[in-house]
Order: C-alpha cells, then sequence, then structure tokens
C-alpha cells in the first residue's frame, strides 16, 4: 500500500513575464493550474490511476511570487477514501541565486481516480511509515483549510 512519503511530490516553475498579473507578480490562476498539475501527479502516484479534481478546498494566497523568482510546489496524499484522495498543497518563493524560499500559498485538494470510462475507482488505503510521514499527514490534518 502507499505510503504517505511514496507520494511527496516537489517541482518547481520559473515565474516569467507571461504568467503575471498587472502587479508583475504571479496571477493566481497559474499559480492554481501548477498545484492542481503537482497534486495530480501525488494523486495518481497513490491510487495508480488516472485522478481529476473534485474540489479545492480552502486556498490561502499569503503573499506573492515575482517574475524571476521560482515557484517551488509540494504536494502529497494525507488521506483516502472509497475512491477519494486528498493532497496536501503548499507552495513557495524561491529565490534563484540563493535558494532562500518562502511560503506563499497553502491548500489542499481531492481528487478522484476515475476508470476508463470516467466512473469514480476504488483507491488503495493509505499507510504512514515513517516518522516524516506521521509529521506530514500530522501537518495537513492540523492545518487550518
Amino acid at each position: 500500500m502507499p505510503t504517505v512519503t511514496e507520494t511527496r511530490i516537489r517541482n518547481r516553475f520559473r515565474v516569467q513575464p507571461n504568467h503575471a498579473n498587472n502587479n508583475g507578480t504571479l496571477h493566481g490562476g497559474n499559480l492554481m493550474k501548477w498545484l492542481d498539475e503537482v497534486g495530480a501527479m501525488s494523486a495518481l502516484r497513490f491510487a495508480g490511476e488516472t485522478c481529476v479534481t473534485a474540489q479545492v478546498n480552502e486556498l490561502n494566497f499569503e503573499r506573492p511570487i515575482g517574475i524571476g523568482d521560482t515557484a517551488l510546489i509540494e504536494s502529497y496524499v494525507y488521506d483516502a477514501g472509497r475512491t477519494s484522495v486528498d493532497v496536501a498543497l503548499q507552495a513557495w518563493r524561491e529565490e534563484p541565486r540563493t535558494g532562500e524560499t518562502e511560503r506563499t500559498t497553502e491548500s489542499s485538494f481531492t481528487f478522484v481516480a476515475i476508470d476508463e470510462d470516467d466512473g469514480p475507482i476504488p483507491v488503495p488505503e493509505l499507510t504512514v511509515a515513517t516518522d516524516d510521514g506521521e509529521r506530514l499527514r500530522r501537518r495537513a490534518l492540523e492545518a487550518d483549510y
């Protein structure tokens, strides 16, 4: 059975001018798309099946990410139902020259595993095999989203 840490994915996106809003910072819609893409990868890794977004839980934009910065996205599965998968998501502004990071966004998305006919299918049981996995799962369950 898949573990929390096996579903953990970190991905980076360089913020270009075409990703920006009128303030010269990353447009929230672009960030949401990147969160959805990385979250779907964690859900797929967990379920072993295609997963589609069913719900975006509270999405908190705490601070902006500027043009030229890197958006660092982290996702992992922290809970699972019969056909659904809950994925914790966080984003950071990363200064590409130094690697210095600052958290900018926090959310969780719910995905549903589907078959080739787009019908929901069961997902495996989530296991927590390490202290790091337990820490991640607890952080997500205690988050305010």
